[in-house]
């Protein structure tokens, strides 16, 4: 069984055509799970993007709430990619860490 999309419990189990979680209460159809997980993104050259790919950022980024800056360049590994409207990339970046990215501003290493 997949671990539950909300709290991550490992403590799921079937009921019927849905899965349960025990812990948080979410109801929910694996098909539909499995299609909204199939999303699409791409970098600024058009490539599209997987979880696991390495990146290289292609514009100076200041990071929100910091004097940090990343600059062009530095190599990042996409550890998920996610369904919304300002950051779609969940990056482990080089020298900074943990991080979510625009793609338009990476391209594919």
């Amino acid at each position: 069984m997949p671990p539950c999309p909300k709290c991550q419990s490992e403590y799921v189990y079937q009921d019927q055509s849905l899965l349960v979680c025990p812990e948080c209460g979410l109801e929910w159809d694996p098909v539909e799970a499995s299609a909204e997980e199939n999303i699409n993104v791409k970098d600024a050259n058009g490539a599209l993007l997987a979880e696991g790919d390495k990146v290289t950022v292609i514009k100076d980024l200041k990071i929100k709430a910091s004097s940090q800056v990343i600059k062009i360049g530095t190599k990042a590994l996409i550890r998920r990619i996610k369904d919304s409207k300002d950051h779609e990339l969940d990056c482990k970046v080089d020298g900074i860490g943990e991080m979510m990215v625009t793609a338009k501003y990476v391209k594919k290493a």
